[in-house]
């Protein structure tokens, strides 16, 4: 027809000579929130002249308005892939709402046991009293299982967690997540999708904790002895990329990079989520430019699709700036009690023993359990590790 906007082929853009060969994605991906959503390849609708999302080395990907819930291009977007600790969004959303940021709670070496070879951990200790806030830092900056799994125990416990996720997810509309572990370790028959988690990222945000969480760059974590050490977001877009917000990032031997971003301009918040990128700095320049072009092409395009509301929420908008302390759209909610530290090390006593002494053994160990498992056919990852422990 004369004049109908021209579509993006439905074939994704040529990847780079160094990029791994990626697999065709299954046949029977979900419709859920546009037809055109369960189609392979890069999906876009463009007006005449407007420029195509970039290439990005990504399996799957989707860059949404945070607000009014329309995909603005995607790829792939209903893949199920491993998702990492991009999962921790939906723990988050999950138990956040449940727990007293000011109710303390004294850990127990049985709370801290158990967890996998390799994972991304703040460093808590046992027989040590910390805040729920203190817990909740150390999920969000520095993507710790301990932390987890220590919220896990006081929400009833790892198995009541799990199920509150899936039903969370159910709820949410989120059909291509089953959450096995709550923290995101690879664990086998744990998916979600580039659409799952911007549905977990919407819903988040609309909680100013979970908002204030996401948004903060630096803080102090208690050590013994009434001491204190720095710690860091492993979401390195914060302070670098203009207006970002959040959200979470992620990385296992089995689901490479993952990642959330969200960022506003202008008044309006885009969220991007991409997954399954061979290599770290990658994932945030291929987040960067998607936002970019996002940002640069949102009045030139026509959307491909929408992120669905929660049941019984149809818009599924997220929190206004009344809901949100009188902010303004897209600002992030400050976290009371929570000490900025600029330039903050994360080397403090805590996580230094354990970077300096417990990883390599923690290597040494399961890299020989992993693979005798996987030489008998029982376990398909090899050694995982997450965020940003590994360059």
């Amino acid at each position: 027809m004369a004049g109908a906007a021209p579509r993006l082929p439905q074939t994704s853009p040529p990847p780079s000579p160094t990029a791994p060969p990626e697999p065709p994605p299954p046949s029977d991906m979900s419709a859920l929130g546009g037809d055109r959503l369960a189609s392979p390849g890069v999906q876009a609708d463009l007006q005449p002249g407007a420029a195509g999302p970039p290439p990005v080395e990504a399996y799957s990907w989707l860059v949404a308005d945070l607000s009014t819930g329309q995909i603005l291009a995607a790829k792939n977007p209903h893949w199920k892939l491993a998702p990492a600790s991009t999962l921790k969004m939906l723990f988050a959303d999950t138990v956040l709402p449940k727990l007293d940021r000011n109710q303390t709670h004294l850990v127990t070496n049985e709370e801290l046991l158990g967890m996998g070879a390799g994972s991304s951990a703040v460093g808590i200790k046992e027989n040590f009293t910390y805040r729920v806030e203190d817990l909740w830092n150390g999920v969000f900056l520095h993507s710790g299982n301990d932390a987890v799994r220590v919220l896990c125990h006081m929400n009833g416990g790892i198995d009541a967690t799990v199920a509150q996720m899936n039903e969370r997810a159910k709820s949410l509309q989120a059909h291509d997540t089953h959450v096995v572990s709550p923290d995101g370790y690879d664990a086998p028959g744990q998916v979600s999708s580039a659409y799952d988690l911007a549905l977990f990222a919407r819903e988040g945000l609309k909680n100013p904790d979970f908002r204030g969480y996401a948004a903060t760059k630096d803080a102090k974590f208690p050590g013994k002895d009434g001491t204190t050490f720095g710690i860091t977001n492993t979401n390195t877009m914060l302070g670098t990329y203009p207006g970002m917000i959040g959200v979470k990032n992620g990385y296992t031997t089995n689901a490479q990079n993952t990642f959330v971003g969200a960022a506003t301009r202008d008044g309006r918040t885009l969220v991007v989520s991409i997954m399954h990128v061979a290599g770290k700095g990658k994932t945030y320049e291929f987040t960067k430019q998607l936002l970019d072009w996002g940002f640069a092409s949102a009045n030139s395009v026509k959307p491909v699709g929408e992120l669905v509301g929660a049941e019984g929420d149809p818009t599924g908008a997220p929190g206004t700036a009344s809901s949100t302390g009188g902010q303004k759209p897209g600002q992030a909610a400050a976290v009371p009690g929570v000490e900025k530290a600029a330039g903050a090390s994360d080397d403090g006593p805590a996580w230094g023993l354990w970077a300096g002494i417990g990883i390599p053994a923690v290597l040494l160990v399961g890299g020989v359990t992993v693979f005798v498992l996987r030489r008998r056919g029982l376990l398909t990852p090899t050694v995982h590790f997450e965020d940003d422990i590994l360059p």
